[in-house]
């Protein structure tokens, strides 16, 4: 692990020195300082590899849209030729860490330093293509990615003036209710539309293709364990240290690791068997909503163990109170239909494609909710 995480260098840095500078040369600018935006430190999932690329002291300064046009050039051409080489032995600049254009809309930098200048209003739209200030719809909702509003909440804030970035975070912190629910039901839908074929593929002779199919439930399953913790999951590369974090990662990781391990069928089912009813128990057991008792048992006359899936995801369902959420077909949001990272990666057009995926109607209740 690096000698200090990311997280602790970076307020280090705004406290020692960003700070003070910033209010002998620049003191009439309100403003708030955080942590955000991208990189494993954001999640404390930094070690000696993250180093290699937009590592180091950085500190974003949100200002208002006024003070922004009236400091923002003069502040990142003023802390370049002040601030130090180094920090706590790390380098301040971006001369050895790829990093995208730095001037743009709202966002100001300079690569002798981590200090970017920025508005609130700009990354917000950056981050989740959205305006500040207006409503939230479901559809909004089930258009962000996972990962993105993790961008925006995790990490952390060093200081903040008028609080508007904070309140920003709390309002991003985890989805509505009945987005919530509509998304754990459509969860529990992903499960049920391919448990049986861990079996169906294993029965056939296609070992592979069970273990390929057995994989991808178990992450389902991990994803589940994110939805019902309210924690949202991260980029894949940290889904599985992220996911050991949880408390729920104690009943769960060891059904996984058997599943992963199994050398037939039988075994990599049963133990995905074990999960899927682990994962019913802690949503009883957390007191979610949903009235349903989780059965394991033969997938109709077939010899393949499941769950009742599609029971539990309409009992959750059946608890959603926004007619137009409770009226949507079981598709799912966007971690639930893709996982590629160009689509994900890039917030309006993400919105758009799940806007896509229903009609016009549902998308107009969806707009008007």
């Amino acid at each position: 692990m690096p000698a200090i995480q990311g997280a602790e260098l970076s307020r280090r840095f705004y406290e020692d020195v960003v700070a003070p500078w910033l209010a002998a040369a620049f003191p009439a600018p309100r403003h708030a300082a955080a942590l955000m935006g991208y990189g494993s430190e954001l999640l404390g999932l930094d070690d000696e590899m993250s180093r290699d690329h937009d590592w180091g002291p950085r500190v974003w300064l949100f200002v208002s849209e006024a003070d922004f046009a009236a400091h923002a050039d003069a502040i990142v051409a003023a802390f370049a030729d002040t601030a130090p080489k180094s920090f706590l032995g790390v380098p301040t600049g971006f001369f050895n860490r790829p990093h995208g254009p730095m001037n743009r809309d709202g966002v100001r930098g300079h690569p002798r330093h981590g200090l970017e200048v920025r508005t609130l209003e700009a990354t917000a739209r950056e981050l989740l293509a959205i305006e500040l200030n207006a409503p939230l719809r479901p559809l909004d909702w089930l258009g962000f990615a996972e990962q993105r509003l993790l961008a925006t909440t995790a990490g952390a804030v060093f200081h903040d003036d008028d609080g508007r970035l904070t309140a920003l975070r709390e309002r991003l912190a985890w989805f509505p209710r009945d987005v919530w629910l509509y998304k754990l039901a459509c969860q529990w839908r992903r499960i049920a539309e391919e448990q049986a074929f861990v079996g169906r593929a294993g029965l056939a002779g296609d070992d592979l293709g069970s273990r390929v199919i057995a994989a991808r439930l178990a992450r389902d399953v991990m994803r589940m364990a994110f939805l019902i913790e309210r924690r949202y999951a991260p980029y894949p590369k940290w889904l599985g240290s992220a996911f050991a974090r949880l408390p729920s990662a104690a009943p769960l990781a060891p059904s996984l690791d058997r599943v992963l391990a199994a050398t037939d069928w039988t075994s990599r089912e049963a133990a995905l068997a074990e999960a899927y009813r682990a994962l019913a128990e802690l949503h009883l057991a957390q007191g979610l909503p949903g009235a349903f008792t989780p059965r394991l048992g033969p997938f109709f006359d077939r010899p393949f163990t499941v769950i009742n899936a599609d029971e539990i995801g309409a009992a959750i369902r059946a608890e959603i109170a926004d007619p137009a959420v409770a009226a949507l077909p079981v598709i799912g949001a966007l971690d639930q239909v893709t996982d590629s990272t160009p689509l994900i990666e890039a917030p309006d057009r993400a919105r758009r494609a799940v806007r896509a995926l229903f009609d016009d109607g549902e998308a107009g209740a969806l707009e008007e909710a």
